[in-house]
């Protein structure tokens, strides 16, 4: 859109502020306060704590009417709400309300669709934070306020199948983890009857079987290329199931030194850096690749364990869980090991009974996959749109 203005010349912007913490007067009065912990959703319709009219006085907060919308300029940069309510806010939080010119929700779309660069730009060592001229001189389309209108309901639409996507995935989740501790967890009548049994113990019988990807000078960053073998990491396990996620590879020449950290097609892969404890299953369909450090990959031995099971145990049975968060408390960074995985121990219930859960869980995720694809991706379908909408042509 090349006809646009300053936010500033069609809005007023308000700062907020905190009440003395030391004098109670000012706190659990009738006026909701707004933080950056209220945010749950696009509308702010009720807060936390509340302060007195005193405390409003005697502080630097401002009572902003309904209909305004709230936006954190620390901590929770990028995130955007429309009050439903009167309230004051803190000082992390500004105010913007619309001239007579601007709808509401079209301002809050507007607002949303600036979280990338608003993000990008946030500064702080600790805590990172924009300038308030920044958020004064976003460009902001200058159209008809029923042209506004027409768009901001194109766009709410588009949320609410974002809403309705997120929710048929936490559906499925919550789903599945039922299935699991019910069919083959913990509150399987038969589970404590079946063996405890350590991850190293369901893996085949052969050297290499469990391992990890290539450490040190074996694999350096400046080794990968554009083409050839690829080279898995934290990013294509972090969902808790396999994902192709940033491209990265290595030479014909360099997977013939690297041969022994191969996956395969149902090797269960678990992240051991960064965010530990994902885990996911290695499709039939994967090209040749190997794993990074950041993995661990284990060839689980037929007999005993699924690898479907194995990995959602790993990730989502409140037992395995447990016994990671152990082995991760008091570490300053959160990390494992081959010997931490190895040890991690799982009541393994009968072939038989892993198949049951495996079907349930197939099941689950392809309805969810279906769903999901049949209301245009929800997170994709909002940013494509507000992409053409506010950098483009609709």
């Amino acid at each position: 859109m090349s006809d646009v203005v300053p936010l500033e010349e069609v809005v007023e912007i308000m700062g907020g502020g905190t009440p003395s913490r030391s004098v109670k007067e000012y706190w659990g009065g009738p006026i909701p306060w707004a933080t950056v912990k209220d945010f749950k959703s696009t509308t702010l319709d009720s807060t936390s704590e509340s302060i007195t009219r005193q405390g409003v006085e005697n502080s630097a907060t401002n009572i902003v009417p309904a209909g305004a919308i709230i936006v954190p300029t620390r901590m929770a940069v990028g995130k955007a709400a429309i009050s439903a309510i009167d309230l004051a806010i803190n000082q992390d939080l500004k105010a913007i309300l619309p001239n007579e010119n601007v709808d509401r929700r079209f301002l809050l779309h507007f607002l949303l669709s600036q979280a990338s660069f608003l993000k990008s730009r946030a500064q702080g060592a600790t805590v990172k934070g924009i300038k308030l001229d920044l958020l004064r001189s976003l460009p902001f389309p200058r159209l008809p306020i029923e042209e506004q209108r027409g768009i901001a309901a194109i766009m709410d639409k588009a949320a609410s199948i974002r809403s309705k996507s997120e929710r048929a995935l936490e559906l499925a989740d919550n789903f599945s983890k039922s299935a699991y501790v019910h069919m083959v967890g913990h509150e399987h009548p038969d589970h404590e009857s079946w063996m405890p049994t350590r991850l190293e113990q369901l893996a085949e019988h052969h050297k290499g079987s469990m391992r990890t990807g290539p450490f040190g000078s074996a694999l350096r960053h400046s080794e990968f290329a554009n083409e050839g073998i690829a080279v898995l990491g934290i990013d294509n396990a972090v969902q808790n199931r396999f994902a192709w996620g940033e491209r990265r590879y290595i030479t014909q020449d360099k997977y013939s030194e690297l041969t022994r950290y191969r996956v395969l097609p149902g090797d269960v892969i678990i992240t051991i850096m960064g965010t530990t404890g994902r885990s996911a299953v290695i499709p039939d369909n994967i090209p040749e690749a190997i794993t990074t450090k950041h993995l661990a990959a284990i060839t689980c031995d037929s007999k005993k364990v699924l690898p479907e099971f194995l990995s959602f145990a790993v990730h989502s049975d409140p037992l395995v869980i447990g016994q990671i968060e152990q082995a991760n408390k008091g570490a300053i960074m959160q990390g494992l090991n081959l010997g931490i995985i190895k040890k991690l121990e799982i009541n393994v219930p009968p072939l038989d009974a892993q198949r049951d859960f495996v079907r349930v869980l197939k099941k689950t995720t392809e309805i969810n996959n279906n769903f999901s694809t049949g209301l245009g991706s929800g997170d994709d379908l909002y940013a494509s749109i507000s992409q053409h909408v506010f950098y483009g042509e609709l």
